[in-house]
């Protein structure tokens, strides 16, 4: 499979030098936006990109075999005059990208209940885009640390030659020295510009059979950053690893803390403050994610499961501004990327339950106030048989078992299956897997063989 990575390098001139050529670009977006609303029947026929920027550029540039063409490109009384040929295709691209995600949500609102849908999709728009600078047209590399690009200025395009940040030139030749370089999109943060090359780079993921794997099963919270367990099909678990970020997460509760009394004295706009809590909490996601990678590659496993975090509805209780803050799905992304570069897969599971349930099927946890032992503690939980555990450790069981429960039934027949699920009936609903059922379920499997041998 095909891994992209993107990195940013600074731009250390030019601030106003730009504007011109991303207005025009984005005019340019605009005006190929409007030909694929007109004419989509026609450019939507073909499935390939490449085939779609042609038949665009047959109804809107002008050649010597074809001089005069529905909706004329390029002439002066448009503002399109001189338009690099490189960057017309980047605007007709941005626009069919965006004309169909218009269409296809535009559909899906049509095939809706038109009691229960939303607004209908607006107006696509060109909106904040930036062009991809391609190479020798639009993009030349004079040496590591410096480029050329061409720009309109003075009334025309230009060429102009930028210098680029040492720093992070030397950061991309450090790690993207064997990955494959691309068009770099020019992008503007606040006041500075800069040039985001994504690298390519190809990675083959782990073929081991469901009952050789070895997983890794996260869980994810608010009270400890990652809690870890190494599992295998059989139930029996080879590592336990926390990860609990003290400093951290005092810094962050802190910084909330001056926010909040900030908002009492009435400061309406505290920016600077967020962006200082916002510094930390993504500290906190790339210390957790770096974590469990090195988890992963140490004991070199063939796939890590998370659960699958529903976490954009409504928040209630005393932990929503923790909750809020809480970037599960960031910590996710960074390890998906990180997993597959490496060879790793990665998986979700149905989240329900898995710290509710303890792991060793005794059925539902007490935790916090329903239990007089860990009342003061929200990290333990009591079993119903008096035991008292860590609730994350308890749920990151439960999680590599869905894993195993889900794929094991994936490979047996239907018939088999249904025996199965007959003999062990919590394989029967997900959200209801413990570790138990994965170690009763491979004890079936094992009775099932031995039965056929004999």
């Amino acid at each position: 499979m095909k891994v992209l990575s993107a990195y940013s390098v600074k731009i250390k001139e030019y601030r106003h030098i730009f504007k011109d050529s991303i207005r025009i670009y984005r005019s340019a977006v605009d005006f190929f936006i409007d030909v694929c609303l007109k004419e989509w029947e026609l450019i939507s026929v073909p499935d390939r990109l490449t085939e779609r920027k042609t038949l665009v550029e047959s109804v809107t540039v002008s050649t010597k075999e074809h001089p005069d063409v529905q909706y004329p490109f390029g002439m002066e009384n448009h503002g399109f005059y001189k338009f690099p040929c490189y960057l017309r295709r980047a605007a007709i691209a941005e626009a069919i990208g965006k004309v169909s995600s218009y269409k296809s949500n535009l559909t899906n609102w049509e095939e809706s209940d038109p009691r229960t849908r939303g607004e209908k999709p607006s107006y696509p728009k060109a909106g904040y885009c930036y062009p991809a600078f391609y190479r020798d047209n639009m993009f030349i590399r004079e040496d590591d640390y410096a480029a050329q690009l061409k720009v309109f200025r003075n009334n025309t395009w230009d060429w102009i030659t930028v210098q680029l940040r040492k720093s992070d030139v030397d950061y991309i030749i450090h790690h993207c020295g064997r990955m494959k370089e691309c068009a770099p999109t020019l992008m503007k943060r606040g006041r500075q510009w800069y040039l985001d090359f994504p690298f390519e780079e190809k990675s083959k993921l782990k073929e081991t059979p469901i009952m050789e794997q070895l997983i890794l099963s996260v869980d994810l919270g608010i009270n400890s950053s990652a809690t870890c367990s190494v599992l295998k099909s059989d139930g029996t678990v080879l590592g336990r690893h926390f990860l609990k970020l003290p400093k951290e997460y005092d810094s962050l509760n802190h910084k909330i803390d001056h926010i909040k009394r900030a908002q009492r004295h009435g400061s309406r706009k505290v920016s600077n403050l967020w962006a200082y809590a916002k510094g930390v909490n993504d500290g906190i996601a790339v210390k957790t994610a770096k974590f469990i990678m090195d988890m992963a590659i140490l004991y070199d496993v063939d796939c890590i499961v998370f659960e699958h975090l529903d976490i954009g509805k409504k928040k209630r209780g005393f932990r929503k501004q923790r909750l809020a803050l809480w970037k599960a799905r960031y910590v996710q992304s960074m390890v998906t990327h990180k997993a597959h570069v490496n060879g790793m897969h990665v998986s979700h599971i149905n989240a329900w339950g898995t710290s509710k349930l303890a792991f060793d099927g005794s059925g539902a946890v007490l935790r916090g106030n329903k239990s007089t032992k860990t009342s003061n503690n929200y990290s333990l939980c009591e079993f119903q048989n008096g035991k008292i555990y860590n609730c994350d450790l308890s749920a990151s069981y439960n999680i590599g078992a869905r894993y195993f429960v889900r794929e094991i039934l994936k490979t047996l027949p239907a018939r088999e299956r249904q025996r199965i699920e007959a003999k062990v009936p919590g394989c029967a609903k997900r959200s209801t897997c413990t570790l138990a059922t994965l170690i009763s379920l491979n004890g079936e499997l094992g009775s099932a063989e031995l039965g056929i041998a004999v």
